[in-house]
């Protein structure tokens, strides 16, 4: 078996068919999966780093850094290396970052082109298996309760309102983020308590097995 916990960056080793693509970053024993949309709309081609490079980008890492998702952001002395095995400048903390649609398209990405590169985030996501999702943006989150959840059909996805807010999903939790090209004042805060909030719960809501099967062995399931 391939262990791919000691790489930070596509530690799948994906490989869409596209000239540019931003590959998941990040813990593959992650508990916090940070879902965008494409790399045209949230950025990171760059660093080949999901949410860096735009206007937006600092506030919206820090933000996660300061409720404890990212160990931190080295800025550095320059970009960071393209090999798959460069770190670069953001140490995640049990958390990743990957995208709906990694490559980037020429525009908006077609509904074709979205169903396309859902076998990869299908994969990715269920491979990670984190406790908790963090859909970035109308589109991102509009996608996680339909998938994941059974609230698409009783969930306006009005991200004022959901944004930072605790959902219910189909064995995740789910915590919408609101596009942080959108954010008003407050909206990092809002987003730092919600999360430290979470974080101070039983967020993983698993349940040992083990003493129903033989040995010692703990077996967590939720």
């Amino acid at each position: 078996m391939k262990n791919v916990t000691d790489r930070t960056r596509n530690p799948f080793g994906m490989r869409p068919d596209c000239a540019a693509f931003v590959p998941g970053y990040g813990d593959a024993n992650a508990d916090f999966h940070v879902i965008g949309d494409h790399p045209g709309v949230h950025g990171g081609l760059e660093e080949r780093i999901p949410f860096t490079g735009e206007p937006w980008s600092p506030a919206f890492l820090g933000a996660l850094t300061d409720a404890g998702l990212l160990a931190g952001i080295d800025e550095g002395d320059g970009p960071a290396g393209t090999g798959d095995d460069d770190p670069g400048r953001v140490s995640t903390d049990r958390t990743y970052l990957s995208y709906l649609h990694m490559c980037l398209a020429d525009g908006e990405p077609t509904a074709a082109s979205y169903d396309d590169m859902d076998r990869y985030f299908d994969a990715e996501l269920r491979a990670i298996a984190a406790h908790v999702l963090l859909p970035v943006g109308a589109k991102a989150t509009d996608h996680v309760l339909r998938q994941y959840t059974a609230r698409a059909w009783k969930t306006e996805v009005d991200m004022d309102a959901l944004h930072g807010e605790e959902l219910l999903g189909s064995g995740w939790l789910v915590l919408p983020i609101k596009d942080p090209a959108e954010w008003d004042d407050g909206d990092a805060d809002e987003l730092v308590e919600g999360l430290r909030r979470l974080r101070s719960t039983d967020f993983r809501r698993e349940t040992d097995l083990g003493r129903f099967i033989a040995g010692s062995d703990p077996y967590l399931v939720r």
